[in-house]
């Protein structure tokens, strides 16, 4: 691959603070003909496996060369790696805290770096803002054609996880949990047509427990749902969500991330 100047942002510094403009800053120092986007830099503070599903489901739609700058990064300061990761598109840096785990399921060909080229990085270096001092630095170098070998050498040991997946509970039931509440108060699970295609089939009859709600039915879209009524769906990212039409499923379901989901049919 080739680098090209598009660099994009997923943090979770919010909006309120210097942080995010000052990677930007170190970013067009180093390559003033970069475009720096958001991705996302609302992500749940030190909310690794959040930052990890973020990623996953937008980067694949940015132009082949992509840099993408991941900064979510609780164990700054301490022993863990900067990494930069090499896919058949894509160039991602980020903390080796398992962030990039979720991309690295989508990818066949993955190449990860330790990197220890510190003539890239700020000085002096900070213990407390490696998104400024490591990360933004060397995406505004990459973006400026640096070859990725120049920035380390290649490791194998780095830190991934994978999701948790559904388990039996019955011979028609599976047990599975809620992955994330977005800002709807949409409460999204682990189940996929992957691992649970007898969810996903048309005309199956569902009963859904999470939290303090039954919900059965699976609907095509959000407007189907009557107001203030639970519901599934499967959404956008593939993944079987409940849902209210124009109300938070987690309140009325009094239920949130790590909740556990009972589905039989």
């Amino acid at each position: 691959m080739a680098a090209n100047n598009l660099i994009t942002l997923t943090t979770d510094f919010g909006a309120t603070d210097h942080f995010v403009g000052t990677m930007r800053g170190v970013i067009l120092g180093v390559n003033p003909q970069a475009n720096v986007v958001d991705l996302c830099n609302s992500v749940n503070p030190f909310d690794v496996l959040d930052a990890a599903m973020t990623l996953a489901q937008a980067y694949r739609y940015y132009p082949t060369d992509t840099t993408h700058v991941v900064v979510v990064d609780p164990g700054v300061g301490s022993p863990r790696r900067p990494l930069l990761v090499t896919t058949t598109r894509h160039y991602f840096l980020a903390p080796d805290n398992g962030v990039l785990s979720l991309v690295m399921d989508q990818e066949e060909r993955v190449l990860v770096r330790h990197i220890t080229s510190e003539h890239y990085f700020l000085q002096p270096l900070s213990q407390t803002f490696h998104g400024r001092d490591v990360f933004a630095p060397c995406a505004g170098w990459l973006s400026k054609g640096v070859e990725p070998d120049k920035f380390g050498e290649e490791i194998t040991d780095y830190h991934r996880f994978s999701l948790p997946k559904p388990k039996p509970t019955g011979e028609r039931a599976l047990k599975g949990v809620v992955l994330k509440t977005d800002r709807f108060g949409n409460l999204i699970t682990n189940f996929t047509p992957e691992n649970a295609p007898a969810i996903f089939a048309s005309g199956t009859e569902l009963r859904i427990t999470v939290g303090t709600a039954s919900v059965s039915g699976l609907r095509a879209s959000y407007a189907e749902g009557k107001p203030g009524e639970l519901f599934a769906i499967h959404n956008s990212m593939g993944y079987l969500e409940i849902a209210a039409n124009r109300g938070s499923a987690a309140q009325l379901a009094k239920a949130g991330r790590g909740v556990e989901v009972t589905v039989e049919w």
